[in-house]
């Protein structure tokens, strides 16, 4: 039996066929060589008759079997030119001194059958070592999957707390005390929204450069801000928002022109839907083209008026 099937019995828990047990510390391997044709019974009845009383009853290897402490021996054979050759397998769960020993007294064994034999231990492998390498990279794997599946849940808890943050973050500002970001004095460029709620949307989603008009006359502050800075309007998708845009581009210096999509408002829009109707934002003379030519009664939003166009 292979000892490849050690790592299945690790993830099983269960004890490999053959003798090599998970439960096993060690494992020595040797190669034999035997100068005629010989079989597998022989080979393993010749290492328990010439170790028998060389390291006194405590490391007899039937004794050992008996009680667990050395698993059951492994052979692999194949003959050629009248000679067989071999590899042993002999699982051990003593400490390492007695492996070494019970692996030099295997080396011991000389002949087998009516056959002159040679042994040669190759290594000793120490199994735990196999084991805790096993359970580490299991380890990261169960880590891994852990992770996959409760980070996307963690990065909601964080995007509600940072939501919850930037809500705080409205100002008063101007003389009229407008709802906006943090950023609207100092940015070059401003979205005008409609109130106090497109403008916490907004601020939800990262956009601190937002102030809000709080109704429909069109306060002074915002006229003098679009003197100075870049404006972008951006209003509701219905005949409100069309309203709104009409007395802005009246009474202050409007650059682009945004809407949500018909029938929706700024307020409700998730981010994406947000940063889709910015990313689609026309010029103000493209828009105010639109609008001269005769339009289907129902709302439509820019970019659909302009496929129309």
């Amino acid at each position: 039996m292979a000892l490849g099937c050690l790592s299945d019995d690790l993830k099983n828990g269960g004890g490999c066929v053959g003798g090599l047990s998970a439960s096993m510390k060690y494992v020595i391997y040797a190669d034999v060589e035997i100068d005629g044709i010989v079989e597998k019974p022989d080979i393993i009845g010749a290492i328990f008759g010439q170790t028998e009383g060389l390291l006194g009853e405590d490391l007899d290897l039937r004794e050992l079997q008996k009680t667990g402490r050395i698993g059951r021996i492994q052979v692999r054979v194949s003959t050629k030119d009248n000679k067989t050759v071999g590899t042993l397998m002999v699982p051990s769960n003593l400490d390492r001194v007695e492996t070494a020993l019970i692996a030099a007294a295997i080396e011991s064994v000389d002949k087998i059958g009516p056959y002159s034999a040679k042994v040669k231990v190759t290594k000793i492998e120490d199994l735990r070592a196999k084991k805790r390498k096993w359970i580490i990279e299991r380890a990261k794997e169960l880590l891994r999957k852990w992770e996959e599946e409760e980070a996307p849940e963690s990065r909601k808890l964080a995007e509600e707390v940072l939501k919850a943050i930037r809500a705080a973050e409205v100002i008063s500002f101007g003389p009229e005390k407008l709802p906006a970001g943090p950023e609207v004095a100092s940015a070059s460029t401003i979205i005008v929204v409609e109130g106090r709620a497109d403008v916490i949307n907004l601020l939800k989603h990262g956009y601190k450069n937002v102030i809000g008009l709080e109704g429909a006359t069109i306060p002074k502050t915002i006229v003098d801000l679009s003197k100075k800075k870049t404006v972008i309007a951006f209003v509701d998708g219905d005949r409100g928002g069309d309203l709104i845009l009409k007395n802005l581009i009246n009474v202050a210096e409007i650059d682009f022109v945004a809407r949500a999509p018909s029938g929706r408002e700024v307020e409700e829009l998730t981010g994406k839907e947000i940063a889709k109707c910015l990313r689609n934002k026309v010029p103000v003379e493209e828009y105010l083209e639109v609008i001269r030519k005769e339009k289907p009664t129902k709302v439509l939003t820019i970019r659909e008026e302009k496929e129309l166009g």
